[in-house]
Protein backbone atom coordinates (compact mmCIF):
# COMPACT_ATOMS: atom_id res chain seq x y z
CA UNK A 1 0.00 0.00 0.00
CA UNK A 2 2.89 2.34 0.85
CA UNK A 3 4.54 1.75 -2.54
CA UNK A 4 1.24 2.46 -4.31
CA UNK A 5 0.82 5.69 -2.32
CA UNK A 6 4.35 6.76 -3.20
CA UNK A 7 3.73 6.04 -6.88
CA UNK A 8 0.52 8.05 -6.82
CA UNK A 9 2.34 10.85 -5.03
CA UNK A 10 5.15 10.83 -7.62
CA UNK A 11 2.64 10.89 -10.46
CA UNK A 12 0.81 13.82 -8.87
CA UNK A 13 4.07 15.75 -8.44
CA UNK A 14 5.07 15.01 -12.04
CA UNK A 15 1.71 16.29 -13.26
CA UNK A 16 1.97 19.42 -11.11
CA UNK A 17 5.50 19.95 -12.43
CA UNK A 18 4.28 19.82 -16.04
CA UNK A 19 1.50 22.28 -15.22
CA UNK A 20 3.99 24.59 -13.48
CA UNK A 21 6.32 24.54 -16.49
CA UNK A 22 3.43 25.29 -18.86
CA UNK A 23 2.19 28.14 -16.68
CA UNK A 24 5.64 29.75 -16.44
CA UNK A 25 6.19 29.38 -20.20
CA UNK A 26 2.80 31.05 -20.76
CA UNK A 27 3.69 33.80 -18.24
CA UNK A 28 0.79 32.78 -16.01
CA UNK A 29 2.89 33.41 -12.94
CA UNK A 30 0.06 33.16 -10.39
CA UNK A 31 -0.77 29.60 -11.41
CA UNK A 32 2.87 28.70 -11.85
CA UNK A 33 3.66 29.93 -8.34
CA UNK A 34 0.79 27.98 -6.78
CA UNK A 35 1.82 24.74 -8.56
CA UNK A 36 5.43 25.11 -7.39
CA UNK A 37 4.39 25.81 -3.81
CA UNK A 38 2.16 22.72 -3.83
CA UNK A 39 5.01 20.56 -5.16
CA UNK A 40 7.39 21.82 -2.46
CA UNK A 41 4.79 21.05 0.23
CA UNK A 42 4.74 17.46 -0.97
CA UNK A 43 8.46 17.22 -1.75
CA UNK A 44 10.73 19.89 -0.21
CA UNK A 45 13.65 18.45 -2.22
CA UNK A 46 12.11 19.11 -5.65
CA UNK A 47 14.88 21.27 -7.15
CA UNK A 48 13.10 22.39 -10.30
CA UNK A 49 10.23 23.91 -8.35
CA UNK A 50 12.65 26.26 -6.63
CA UNK A 51 14.17 27.03 -10.02
CA UNK A 52 10.78 27.77 -11.60
CA UNK A 53 9.94 30.05 -8.69
CA UNK A 54 13.23 31.81 -9.36
CA UNK A 55 12.29 32.33 -13.01
CA UNK A 56 8.96 33.82 -11.91
CA UNK A 57 10.83 36.25 -9.66
CA UNK A 58 13.22 37.19 -12.48
CA UNK A 59 10.24 37.94 -14.72
CA UNK A 60 8.78 40.37 -12.16
CA UNK A 61 12.13 42.00 -11.37
CA UNK A 62 12.83 40.34 -8.02
CA UNK A 63 16.42 39.37 -8.83
CA UNK A 64 17.70 39.05 -5.26
CA UNK A 65 14.91 36.65 -4.34
CA UNK A 66 15.50 34.70 -7.56
CA UNK A 67 19.17 34.25 -6.64
CA UNK A 68 18.24 32.80 -3.25
CA UNK A 69 15.84 30.35 -4.89
CA UNK A 70 18.40 29.23 -7.48
CA UNK A 71 20.93 28.63 -4.70
CA UNK A 72 18.31 26.47 -2.99
CA UNK A 73 17.81 24.51 -6.23
CA UNK A 74 21.58 24.06 -6.59
CA UNK A 75 21.82 22.63 -3.07
CA UNK A 76 19.62 19.81 -4.35
CA UNK A 77 20.80 19.45 -7.95
CA UNK A 78 23.90 21.13 -9.43
CA UNK A 79 22.76 21.31 -13.04
CA UNK A 80 24.41 23.61 -15.58
CA UNK A 81 21.04 25.18 -16.39
CA UNK A 82 20.62 26.42 -12.83
CA UNK A 83 24.21 27.64 -12.76
CA UNK A 84 23.72 29.53 -16.03
CA UNK A 85 20.67 31.39 -14.76
CA UNK A 86 22.42 32.14 -11.48
CA UNK A 87 25.21 33.78 -13.47
CA UNK A 88 22.67 35.72 -15.51
CA UNK A 89 20.98 37.02 -12.35
CA UNK A 90 24.29 38.09 -10.83
CA UNK A 91 25.17 39.78 -14.14
CA UNK A 92 21.90 41.75 -13.99
CA UNK A 93 23.00 42.99 -10.57
CA UNK A 94 26.46 43.86 -11.87
CA UNK A 95 28.13 41.40 -9.47
CA UNK A 96 31.10 40.50 -11.60
CA UNK A 97 32.92 38.35 -9.05
CA UNK A 98 29.91 36.10 -8.56
CA UNK A 99 29.38 35.68 -12.31
CA UNK A 100 33.00 34.64 -12.76
CA UNK A 101 32.88 32.29 -9.78
CA UNK A 102 29.83 30.34 -10.90
CA UNK A 103 30.72 30.38 -14.60
CA UNK A 104 33.89 28.50 -13.68
CA UNK A 105 31.65 25.75 -12.29
CA UNK A 106 29.95 25.41 -15.70
CA UNK A 107 32.74 25.14 -18.31
CA UNK A 108 31.87 24.97 -22.00
CA UNK A 109 33.13 21.41 -22.40
CA UNK A 110 30.64 20.10 -19.83
CA UNK A 111 27.51 21.58 -21.42
CA UNK A 112 25.55 20.13 -24.32
CA UNK A 113 22.36 22.15 -24.05
CA UNK A 114 22.51 25.09 -26.51
CA UNK A 115 20.11 27.27 -24.51
CA UNK A 116 22.21 26.83 -21.37
CA UNK A 117 25.33 27.73 -23.34
CA UNK A 118 23.65 30.84 -24.71
CA UNK A 119 22.45 31.89 -21.25
CA UNK A 120 25.96 31.65 -19.84
CA UNK A 121 27.32 33.56 -22.82
CA UNK A 122 24.80 36.34 -22.22
CA UNK A 123 25.80 36.56 -18.55
CA UNK A 124 29.49 36.82 -19.44
CA UNK A 125 28.93 39.36 -22.20
CA UNK A 126 26.80 41.45 -19.84
CA UNK A 127 29.84 41.98 -17.60
CA UNK A 128 32.17 42.61 -20.55
CA UNK A 129 33.88 39.20 -20.80
CA UNK A 130 33.18 38.91 -24.52
CA UNK A 131 36.10 36.65 -25.44
CA UNK A 132 34.93 34.07 -22.94
CA UNK A 133 31.28 34.56 -23.92
CA UNK A 134 32.14 33.74 -27.55
CA UNK A 135 33.21 30.23 -26.53
CA UNK A 136 29.71 29.54 -25.18
CA UNK A 137 27.92 31.23 -28.09
CA UNK A 138 30.02 29.38 -30.68
CA UNK A 139 29.25 25.99 -29.18
CA UNK A 140 25.55 26.85 -28.92
CA UNK A 141 25.56 27.51 -32.68
CA UNK A 142 27.21 24.17 -33.42
CA UNK A 143 24.31 22.49 -31.61
CA UNK A 144 21.45 24.63 -32.96
CA UNK A 145 21.51 26.79 -36.10
CA UNK A 146 17.81 27.69 -36.06
CA UNK A 147 17.69 30.21 -33.22
CA UNK A 148 18.18 33.81 -34.44
CA UNK A 149 19.05 35.03 -30.95
CA UNK A 150 22.04 32.65 -30.87
CA UNK A 151 23.45 34.35 -33.97
CA UNK A 152 22.65 37.80 -32.58
CA UNK A 153 24.39 37.19 -29.26
CA UNK A 154 27.41 35.69 -31.02
CA UNK A 155 27.54 38.72 -33.33
CA UNK A 156 27.35 41.25 -30.50
CA UNK A 157 30.33 39.77 -28.66
CA UNK A 158 32.20 39.40 -31.97
CA UNK A 159 31.61 43.09 -32.60
CA UNK A 160 32.92 44.08 -29.18
CA UNK A 161 36.19 42.16 -29.62
CA UNK A 162 36.71 43.65 -33.09
CA UNK A 163 35.75 40.68 -35.29
CA UNK A 164 33.60 42.85 -37.53
CA UNK A 165 33.31 40.56 -40.58
CA UNK A 166 32.26 37.69 -38.33
CA UNK A 167 29.74 39.92 -36.61
CA UNK A 168 28.29 41.10 -39.94
CA UNK A 169 27.71 37.54 -41.13
CA UNK A 170 26.05 36.54 -37.87
CA UNK A 171 23.72 39.57 -37.81
CA UNK A 172 22.63 38.77 -41.37
CA UNK A 173 22.02 35.16 -40.35
CA UNK A 174 19.80 36.33 -37.49
CA UNK A 175 17.82 38.58 -39.86
CA UNK A 176 17.38 35.75 -42.38
CA UNK A 177 15.80 33.66 -39.63
CA UNK A 178 13.72 36.55 -38.27
CA UNK A 179 13.09 39.47 -40.62
CA UNK A 180 11.75 41.66 -37.80
CA UNK A 181 14.79 41.27 -35.56
CA UNK A 182 14.96 44.99 -34.90
CA UNK A 183 18.06 44.98 -32.70
CA UNK A 184 19.98 43.02 -35.33
CA UNK A 185 19.10 45.57 -38.02
CA UNK A 186 20.50 48.39 -35.91
CA UNK A 187 23.60 46.46 -34.86
CA UNK A 188 24.34 45.68 -38.51
CA UNK A 189 23.99 49.33 -39.57
CA UNK A 190 26.17 50.33 -36.63
CA UNK A 191 29.04 48.33 -38.10
CA UNK A 192 29.31 50.84 -40.94
CA UNK A 193 30.64 50.02 -44.38
CA UNK A 194 27.59 51.60 -46.01
CA UNK A 195 27.67 53.12 -49.50
CA UNK A 196 25.24 53.58 -52.38
CA UNK A 197 25.86 50.04 -53.64
CA UNK A 198 25.94 48.36 -50.23
CA UNK A 199 23.16 49.39 -47.88
CA UNK A 200 19.92 48.14 -46.32
CA UNK A 201 17.79 51.26 -46.72
CA UNK A 202 14.89 49.66 -48.62
CA UNK A 203 14.26 46.94 -46.06
CA UNK A 204 14.77 49.42 -43.20
CA UNK A 205 12.30 51.89 -44.71
CA UNK A 206 9.78 49.08 -45.10
CA UNK A 207 10.07 48.22 -41.40
CA UNK A 208 10.07 51.89 -40.34
CA UNK A 209 6.76 52.51 -42.09
CA UNK A 210 5.04 49.62 -40.35
CA UNK A 211 3.04 50.01 -37.14
CA UNK A 212 5.57 48.78 -34.60
CA UNK A 213 6.24 49.37 -30.90
CA UNK A 214 8.23 52.55 -30.14
CA UNK A 215 11.15 50.48 -28.77
CA UNK A 216 11.38 48.67 -32.10
CA UNK A 217 10.90 51.90 -34.04
CA UNK A 218 13.82 53.34 -32.09
CA UNK A 219 16.13 50.59 -33.34
CA UNK A 220 15.00 50.89 -36.95
CA UNK A 221 15.06 54.70 -36.82
CA UNK A 222 18.64 54.69 -35.58
CA UNK A 223 19.61 52.13 -38.20
CA UNK A 224 18.05 54.23 -40.97
CA UNK A 225 19.69 57.37 -39.63
CA UNK A 226 23.13 55.76 -39.73
CA UNK A 227 22.69 54.57 -43.30
CA UNK A 228 21.19 57.86 -44.53
CA UNK A 229 24.10 59.69 -42.91
CA UNK A 230 26.62 57.40 -44.59
CA UNK A 231 25.07 58.39 -47.93
CA UNK A 232 25.18 62.11 -47.06
CA UNK A 233 21.41 62.44 -46.63
CA UNK A 234 21.60 64.34 -43.36
CA UNK A 235 18.07 65.77 -43.31
CA UNK A 236 16.59 62.29 -43.77
CA UNK A 237 18.92 60.99 -41.07
CA UNK A 238 17.81 63.63 -38.57
CA UNK A 239 14.13 63.17 -39.39
CA UNK A 240 14.32 59.39 -38.85
CA UNK A 241 15.87 59.99 -35.43
CA UNK A 242 13.37 62.69 -34.51
CA UNK A 243 10.37 60.59 -35.48
CA UNK A 244 11.59 57.48 -33.67
CA UNK A 245 12.59 59.34 -30.52
CA UNK A 246 9.33 61.27 -30.31
CA UNK A 247 7.44 57.97 -30.41
CA UNK A 248 9.59 56.66 -27.57
CA UNK A 249 9.25 59.89 -25.58
CA UNK A 250 5.45 59.60 -25.80
CA UNK A 251 5.51 56.38 -23.74
CA UNK A 252 8.30 57.49 -21.42
CA UNK A 253 7.67 58.77 -17.90
CA UNK A 254 10.90 60.76 -17.90
CA UNK A 255 10.90 64.27 -16.47
CA UNK A 256 14.00 66.44 -16.76
CA UNK A 257 13.06 68.11 -13.48
CA UNK A 258 14.21 64.97 -11.64
CA UNK A 259 17.68 65.20 -13.16
CA UNK A 260 17.77 68.94 -12.50
CA UNK A 261 17.13 68.26 -8.81
CA UNK A 262 20.20 66.03 -8.71
CA UNK A 263 22.39 68.67 -10.34
CA UNK A 264 21.11 71.41 -8.04
CA UNK A 265 21.84 69.25 -5.01
CA UNK A 266 25.39 68.62 -6.22
CA UNK A 267 26.01 72.30 -6.87
CA UNK A 268 25.01 73.06 -3.25
CA UNK A 269 26.93 70.27 -1.51
CA UNK A 270 30.20 69.73 -3.35
CA UNK A 271 33.26 71.37 -1.83
CA UNK A 272 36.85 70.68 -0.88
CA UNK A 273 36.21 69.95 2.77
CA UNK A 274 37.07 66.54 4.12
CA UNK A 275 34.94 64.63 6.56
CA UNK A 276 36.42 63.31 9.79
CA UNK A 277 36.28 59.95 8.09
CA UNK A 278 39.25 59.95 5.72
CA UNK A 279 37.89 57.32 3.36
CA UNK A 280 39.28 54.00 2.22
CA UNK A 281 43.01 53.82 1.54
CA UNK A 282 43.36 52.71 -2.07
CA UNK A 283 44.99 54.51 -4.97
CA UNK A 284 44.08 51.84 -7.54
CA UNK A 285 40.91 53.32 -9.11
CA UNK A 286 41.03 55.75 -12.01
CA UNK A 287 37.57 57.13 -12.76
CA UNK A 288 37.06 58.32 -16.34
CA UNK A 289 33.75 60.16 -16.55
CA UNK A 290 31.82 62.85 -18.38
CA UNK A 291 28.94 63.14 -20.79
CA UNK A 292 28.45 60.13 -23.09
CA UNK A 293 30.06 60.63 -26.53
CA UNK A 294 32.66 63.02 -25.09
CA UNK A 295 35.82 60.91 -25.45
CA UNK A 296 35.70 58.77 -22.30
CA UNK A 297 36.33 55.59 -24.27
CA UNK A 298 39.34 57.12 -26.01
CA UNK A 299 40.91 58.04 -22.65
CA UNK A 300 40.12 54.58 -21.34
CA UNK A 301 41.93 53.02 -24.32
CA UNK A 302 44.92 55.32 -23.90
CA UNK A 303 45.35 54.50 -20.22
CA UNK A 304 44.59 50.79 -20.47
CA UNK A 305 47.37 50.44 -23.06
CA UNK A 306 49.77 51.14 -20.18
CA UNK A 307 51.27 48.04 -18.60
CA UNK A 308 50.25 49.15 -15.08
CA UNK A 309 46.58 49.70 -15.93
CA UNK A 310 43.62 47.47 -16.70
CA UNK A 311 40.17 48.61 -17.77
CA UNK A 312 37.10 47.24 -16.03
CA UNK A 313 34.66 48.98 -18.37
CA UNK A 314 31.55 50.80 -17.19
CA UNK A 315 31.06 49.58 -13.64
CA UNK A 316 27.94 50.13 -11.55
CA UNK A 317 29.80 49.27 -8.36
CA UNK A 318 30.32 52.75 -6.91
CA UNK A 319 26.64 53.65 -7.21
CA UNK A 320 25.68 50.29 -5.69
CA UNK A 321 28.09 50.81 -2.79
CA UNK A 322 26.52 54.22 -2.08
CA UNK A 323 23.04 52.69 -2.20
CA UNK A 324 24.02 49.84 0.11
CA UNK A 325 25.63 52.10 2.71
CA UNK A 326 22.83 54.69 2.68
CA UNK A 327 20.19 51.91 2.76
CA UNK A 328 17.56 54.29 1.39
CA UNK A 329 14.09 52.91 0.70
CA UNK A 330 13.81 54.29 -2.83
CA UNK A 331 13.62 51.83 -5.70
CA UNK A 332 16.32 53.52 -7.78
CA UNK A 333 20.08 53.59 -7.25
CA UNK A 334 20.57 57.25 -8.21
CA UNK A 335 18.01 59.65 -6.73
CA UNK A 336 17.84 62.73 -4.55
CA UNK A 337 16.98 60.75 -1.41
CA UNK A 338 20.11 58.62 -1.76
CA UNK A 339 22.43 61.54 -2.54
CA UNK A 340 21.12 63.45 0.47
CA UNK A 341 21.53 60.44 2.76
CA UNK A 342 25.09 59.98 1.46
CA UNK A 343 26.13 63.24 3.14
CA UNK A 344 26.11 61.53 6.53
CA UNK A 345 27.54 58.04 6.11
CA UNK A 346 30.74 56.10 6.66
CA UNK A 347 32.64 57.08 3.50
CA UNK A 348 35.38 54.56 4.19
CA UNK A 349 32.75 51.84 4.08
CA UNK A 350 31.62 53.00 0.62
CA UNK A 351 35.23 52.85 -0.56
CA UNK A 352 35.82 49.45 1.01
CA UNK A 353 32.71 47.96 -0.59
CA UNK A 354 33.67 49.40 -3.95
CA UNK A 355 37.20 47.98 -3.89
CA UNK A 356 35.93 44.64 -2.63
CA UNK A 357 33.22 44.34 -5.29
CA UNK A 358 35.63 45.20 -8.14
CA UNK A 359 38.42 42.89 -6.98
CA UNK A 360 37.56 40.03 -9.31
CA UNK A 361 37.49 42.10 -12.49
CA UNK A 362 40.35 44.45 -11.58
CA UNK A 363 42.68 41.54 -10.84
CA UNK A 364 46.23 42.22 -9.71
CA UNK A 365 46.85 45.28 -11.89
CA UNK A 366 48.40 48.26 -10.06
CA UNK A 367 45.61 50.55 -11.31
CA UNK A 368 42.20 49.95 -12.85
CA UNK A 369 39.78 52.14 -14.82
CA UNK A 370 36.09 52.59 -14.08
CA UNK A 371 34.62 54.29 -17.15
CA UNK A 372 30.97 54.78 -16.26
CA UNK A 373 30.26 58.27 -17.68
CA UNK A 374 27.56 59.11 -15.15
CA UNK A 375 29.90 58.73 -12.21
CA UNK A 376 30.09 62.52 -12.52
CA UNK A 377 27.07 62.49 -10.19
CA UNK A 378 29.37 60.98 -7.55
CA UNK A 379 32.54 63.10 -7.85
CA UNK A 380 32.17 64.49 -4.34
CA UNK A 381 31.46 61.04 -2.87
CA UNK A 382 34.32 59.43 -4.78
CA UNK A 383 36.71 61.99 -3.35
CA UNK A 384 35.46 61.29 0.18
CA UNK A 385 35.24 57.51 -0.12
CA UNK A 386 38.46 57.04 -2.13
CA UNK A 387 40.58 60.16 -1.56
CA UNK A 388 43.59 58.69 -3.41
CA UNK A 389 41.60 57.74 -6.54
CA UNK A 390 42.13 59.77 -9.71
CA UNK A 391 39.15 61.39 -11.44
CA UNK A 392 39.38 62.42 -15.11
CA UNK A 393 36.40 64.39 -16.43
CA UNK A 394 36.05 64.76 -20.21
CA UNK A 395 34.67 67.90 -21.77
CA UNK A 396 33.87 68.05 -25.48
CA UNK A 397 32.42 70.77 -27.73
CA UNK A 398 28.80 71.17 -26.53
CA UNK A 399 27.27 70.85 -29.99
CA UNK A 400 29.26 67.74 -30.88
CA UNK A 401 28.38 66.25 -27.49
CA UNK A 402 24.67 67.01 -27.70
CA UNK A 403 24.27 65.86 -31.30
CA UNK A 404 26.36 62.79 -30.43
CA UNK A 405 23.94 61.96 -27.63
CA UNK A 406 20.95 62.47 -29.94
CA UNK A 407 22.43 60.26 -32.66
CA UNK A 408 23.39 57.41 -30.35
CA UNK A 409 21.08 54.52 -29.49
CA UNK A 410 21.55 53.90 -25.78
CA UNK A 411 19.95 51.19 -23.66
CA UNK A 412 16.14 51.27 -23.64
CA UNK A 413 16.07 50.00 -20.08
CA UNK A 414 18.76 52.14 -18.44
CA UNK A 415 17.43 55.04 -16.33
CA UNK A 416 20.50 57.13 -17.21
CA UNK A 417 19.75 57.84 -20.89
CA UNK A 418 16.13 58.94 -20.99
CA UNK A 419 17.16 62.58 -21.50
CA UNK A 420 18.43 61.61 -24.99
CA UNK A 421 14.97 61.29 -26.56
CA UNK A 422 14.66 65.04 -27.15
CA UNK A 423 17.36 67.37 -28.47
CA UNK A 424 16.28 70.35 -26.37
CA UNK A 425 16.32 68.23 -23.22
CA UNK A 426 19.81 67.07 -24.12
CA UNK A 427 20.82 70.73 -24.28
CA UNK A 428 19.44 71.45 -20.81
CA UNK A 429 21.11 68.30 -19.42
CA UNK A 430 24.44 69.26 -20.97
CA UNK A 431 24.19 72.78 -19.51
CA UNK A 432 23.79 71.33 -16.02
CA UNK A 433 26.75 68.98 -16.51
CA UNK A 434 28.87 71.83 -17.92
CA UNK A 435 28.30 73.93 -14.81
CA UNK A 436 29.10 70.98 -12.57
CA UNK A 437 32.34 70.15 -14.38
CA UNK A 438 33.53 73.76 -14.33
CA UNK A 439 32.67 74.08 -10.66
CA UNK A 440 35.05 71.22 -9.91
CA UNK A 441 37.71 72.66 -12.21
CA UNK A 442 37.46 75.96 -10.30
CA UNK A 443 37.83 74.19 -6.95
CA UNK A 444 41.01 72.51 -8.26
CA UNK A 445 41.17 69.41 -6.08
CA UNK A 446 44.42 67.46 -6.38
CA UNK A 447 42.81 64.29 -7.72
CA UNK A 448 40.51 65.89 -10.34
CA UNK A 449 41.46 66.64 -13.95
CA UNK A 450 39.24 68.35 -16.52
CA UNK A 451 40.40 67.21 -19.96
CA UNK A 452 39.15 68.72 -23.21
CA UNK A 453 38.61 66.17 -25.97
CA UNK A 454 39.66 68.54 -28.75
CA UNK A 455 42.97 69.33 -27.00
CA UNK A 456 43.66 65.63 -26.60
CA UNK A 457 43.12 64.65 -30.23
CA UNK A 458 44.85 67.72 -31.70
CA UNK A 459 47.95 67.40 -29.51
CA UNK A 460 47.91 63.79 -28.33
CA UNK A 461 51.51 63.44 -27.17
CA UNK A 462 51.42 66.57 -25.01
CA UNK A 463 48.13 65.75 -23.36
CA UNK A 464 48.80 62.02 -22.95
CA UNK A 465 52.03 62.92 -21.16
CA UNK A 466 50.01 65.18 -18.84
CA UNK A 467 47.37 62.49 -18.41
CA UNK A 468 49.94 59.85 -17.41
CA UNK A 469 51.68 62.26 -15.05
CA UNK A 470 48.34 63.06 -13.38
CA UNK A 471 47.77 59.32 -12.86
CA UNK A 472 51.34 58.96 -11.54
CA UNK A 473 52.18 56.61 -14.40
CA UNK A 474 55.59 56.53 -16.12
CA UNK A 475 55.62 57.45 -19.82
CA UNK A 476 55.05 54.60 -22.27
CA UNK A 477 55.07 55.25 -26.01
CA UNK A 478 52.40 52.61 -26.60
CA UNK A 479 49.77 54.86 -24.94
CA UNK A 480 49.86 56.99 -28.11
CA UNK A 481 48.70 54.03 -30.21
CA UNK A 482 45.17 53.18 -29.11
CA UNK A 483 44.60 51.29 -32.37
CA UNK A 484 46.99 48.63 -31.03
CA UNK A 485 44.93 48.06 -27.88
CA UNK A 486 43.34 44.63 -28.35
CA UNK A 487 41.01 44.71 -25.35
CA UNK A 488 37.26 44.39 -26.09
CA UNK A 489 35.23 47.59 -26.42
CA UNK A 490 31.63 47.49 -25.21
CA UNK A 491 30.59 51.08 -25.91
CA UNK A 492 29.28 53.15 -28.80
CA UNK A 493 32.89 53.92 -29.80
CA UNK A 494 33.78 50.30 -30.53
CA UNK A 495 34.68 51.01 -34.17
CA UNK A 496 36.26 54.48 -33.84
CA UNK A 497 38.71 53.62 -31.05
CA UNK A 498 40.27 50.87 -33.14
CA UNK A 499 41.63 53.65 -35.37
CA UNK A 500 44.64 55.86 -34.60
CA UNK A 501 43.87 59.05 -32.64
CA UNK A 502 42.43 61.58 -35.08
CA UNK A 503 40.37 64.75 -35.34
CA UNK A 504 37.74 63.42 -37.76
CA UNK A 505 34.78 63.85 -35.43
CA UNK A 506 35.47 67.48 -34.48
CA UNK A 507 32.64 69.65 -35.79
CA UNK A 508 30.60 66.68 -37.00
CA UNK A 509 27.46 68.34 -35.59
CA UNK A 510 27.50 70.84 -38.47
CA UNK A 511 26.11 68.20 -40.82
CA UNK A 512 22.85 68.64 -38.93
CA UNK A 513 23.01 72.42 -38.44
CA UNK A 514 19.67 72.94 -40.21
CA UNK A 515 18.03 71.35 -37.16
CA UNK A 516 20.04 72.74 -34.25
CA UNK A 517 18.88 76.34 -33.77
CA UNK A 518 16.82 75.62 -30.64
CA UNK A 519 19.73 73.67 -29.14
CA UNK A 520 22.16 76.50 -29.86
CA UNK A 521 19.81 78.99 -28.19
CA UNK A 522 19.55 76.83 -25.06
CA UNK A 523 23.32 76.59 -24.77
CA UNK A 524 23.89 80.30 -25.39
CA UNK A 525 21.25 81.18 -22.79
CA UNK A 526 23.34 79.12 -20.35
CA UNK A 527 26.46 81.12 -21.35
CA UNK A 528 28.00 78.10 -23.05
CA UNK A 529 29.95 78.83 -26.27
CA UNK A 530 28.73 76.61 -29.11
CA UNK A 531 31.94 76.73 -31.16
Amino acid sequence: MSALFNLQNMNQIAQLHRLAQQAVNNRDFVKGHSYCVEIIKQNPQHADSYFLLAMINVAVGQITKAIKLIHKALEIDTTAEYMAHLCKCYALQGKIAEVCKYAELAPVKNIENPLTLDTLGVALSHIGLHQKALLYFAKALTLNTKRPEFYYNFAVSSKFVGHFAQAREAFEAAIRLKAEYFQAHFALADLGGIDKDNNHIKRLESLFNQSIHPNNLLHIGHALAKEYEALGEYDKSFEALHQAKQAKLAISHYQFSHDKELFEHLQKTQDLTRSNNQGYDSERPIFVLGMPRSGTTLVERILSNHTDVTSCGELQDFALAVKQVTATASQTVLDLETLEAAQNVDYAEIGRRYIQSTAEVSGSSKYFIDKLPFNFFYIDLIRKALPKAKIICLLRNPMDTCIGNFRQLFSNTSPYYQYTYDLSTIGHFYAEFYQLAHRWAKLKPDNFMLLKYEDLVMQPQTHIQQLLAFCQLPWQEKCLHVEQNQAPVATASKVQVRQPINTHSIGSWKKFSRHTQDLENILRDANIPVE
